[in-house]
């Protein structure tokens, strides 16, 4: 066999060259990718709430409740301590979860706060509605003398006739940072780290949640963004409320007075200059954008 020409040889190692490198191309471009998703894969799902000195942190579905108690006090124009009280308590009954069963002590409690029908709290069906079953704690709430200088766990009791009356004593801390941020009186107290959201969100359903929550929100749809008409605390405690929904309603951004809170990064709130007379709430589009 006669010899391969230099030209010849040149071109082989020019090629095994080339294919190596792409292979190492295509190869990094793999690592590359997988390790997003790994990475995007293991994110640590929860929301912290800052206030002072005082700090908690939940899981997004217990977020989200904690959300709703709180939003139901503002609603009735409670104050901040009446919030503290039921987040304390419902952390207490249900680790702030709507559940449908109850306990040994109590085998037909059920929802938030344990409720239960055999003591007038309502149907079961009306107690496993959250929105029943936060006011239904509230009515009971603002019947006892003095319970804005109650302690805590005193005034959960006196709602609750708990077996265990000093338990919710456990979860003032967490109450109070989140009913601070929650009700507007922290602002940026509250920030979500979540993973990008799997489906499309819609403005619309937001608009709806909230005037649920709220009330009388003063709102407007704007393609992907809820435009919320709001300032000061209540507009906090709205932007807040929205990055505790985040998870369920596909949110990726919000922006009320100066600040802008990303779904994408987890860096919490940061100053960006964003309208100080309005909260922006946007979702998630069907196409993957915003």
């Amino acid at each position: 066999m006669a010899p391969l020409s230099v030209a010849r040889r040149r071109g082989l190692r020019r090629l095994a060259v080339l294919l190596l490198t792409l292979a190492l191309i295509a190869g990094g471009i793999y690592t590359a990718v997988y390790f997003v998703q790994r990475s995007e894969t293991l994110v640590s799902e929860r929301c912290t709430a800052k206030s002072g000195d005082r700090s908690g942190e939940l899981a997004p579905d217990q977020a989200a409740n904690a959300a709703l108690i709180t939003a139901a006090a503002v609603r009735r124009g409670l104050p901040p301590r009446a919030a503290t009280i039921a987040l304390a308590t419902a952390m207490q009954e249900s680790k702030l979860r709507n559940i449908g069963h109850g306990d040994q002590a109590g085998p037909d409690s059920r929802g938030l706060f344990q409720q239960r029908p055999s003591q007038g709290w309502g149907t079961e069906a009306q107690i496993m509605d959250p929105y029943y079953a936060v006011n239904a704690f509230y009515d009971a709430l603002v019947k006892i003398p003095g319970y804005e200088t109650l302690d805590i766990t005193d005034a959960a009791q006196q709602v609750q006739r708990s077996a265990f009356p000093k338990a919710y004593a456990q979860h003032e801390e967490m109450g109070r940072a989140f009913a601070s941020g929650l009700t507007g009186q922290t602002p940026a107290g509250v920030q979500c780290t979540l993973r990008s959201p799997t489906a499309g969100g819609n403005s619309a359903a937001v608009a709806t949640e909230l005037d649920q929550a709220y009330g009388g929100v003063d709102s407007r749809v704007d393609g992907a963004t809820l435009v919320v008409d709001s300032q000061g605390a209540l507009a906090w405690s709205v932007a807040q409320w929205a990055v505790a929904n985040a998870k369920d309603l596909s949110v990726v951004r919000v922006e009320v007075e100066g600040h802008t809170w990303q779904r994408a990064g987890g860096d919490g709130w940061q100053v960006t200059g964003s309208p100080d007379d309005e909260v922006r709430i946007t979702v998630r589009t069907a196409d993957g954008g915003s």
